[in-house]
């Protein structure tokens, strides 16, 4: 079985349907047995290109998620969970081609206050708003329990909203971007992620991403 395939089968079958593609689905479409392909999986989360549960079903595949963590994209026609704001705000920006969704909305709820937001999210310019969103988990650790990492990339409604949920939860404070560096942070983060030959960015490849996006300091390894 080409593993390659199976990578662009989980990553299409996400773009398609907003769903996970089921095992089977997988296997009949690759000529391949189930073992093969939980096989497969098993490698490319290995590879930190999908994320399994215990069973190993597929629980996200960046910047799509099987699983709610807070985040809604709709598009024309299909609906996603987002996996957090960062991946929220990139699918307009990935889904190009036979998937083309030049503009998503994206919604959510404020952490510290519970109001409800949405934007109109383009691949033109940033959507319009004071918000902020809070990253809590250093990069160096966000592949620890990426679930969780993902759960905690969260949009609220500005500085003080942020701090009542730190206080509430006894988090300490990760990083706080604005709208417009979430939205150039999302833009080119997953280029070339639906297409064959896809290979993730090494360490500097990374540094260099971030701090060309205008993000700073030790929180990003910088």
């Amino acid at each position: 079985m080409d593993i390659e395939e199976l990578r662009l089968g989980v990553y299409r079958g996400f773009a398609a349907t907003g769903r996970a593609p089921d095992p089977a689905d997988l296997a009949k479409g690759l000529r391949a047995t189930p073992e093969e392909v939980a096989r497969g999986l098993r490698e490319l989360a290995d590879r930190r290109h999908v994320v399994l549960d215990g069973a190993g079903r597929v629980v996200m595949a960046h910047p799509f998620s099987a699983v709610p963590l807070g985040f809604s994209v709709m598009g024309a026609a299909t609906l996603w969970w987002g996996g957090c704001a960062w991946d929220s705000f990139a699918l307009p920006h990935l889904l190009r081609g036979e998937f083309d969704e030049p503009e998503v909305v994206v919604a959510t709820r404020c952490l510290g206050c519970g109001t409800a937001h949405a934007w109109a999210v383009g691949r033109d310019a940033p959507p319009p708003g004071d918000q902020v969103a809070h990253f809590l988990v250093p990069v160096a650790h966000m592949w620890d329990d990426v679930v969780h990492t993902c759960g905690n990339q969260r949009i609220f409604c500005g500085e003080a909203c942020v701090g009542h949920w730190l206080e509430r939860t006894g988090h300490e404070r990760g990083y706080v971007m604005d709208l417009p560096t979430l939205w150039r942070f999302a833009r080119h983060w997953y280029d070339g992620r639906l297409d064959r030959g896809y290979v993730r960015r090494e360490p500097d490849a990374a540094a260099g991403y971030f701090r060309e996006v205008g993000l700073e300091g030790s929180f990003w390894g910088l």
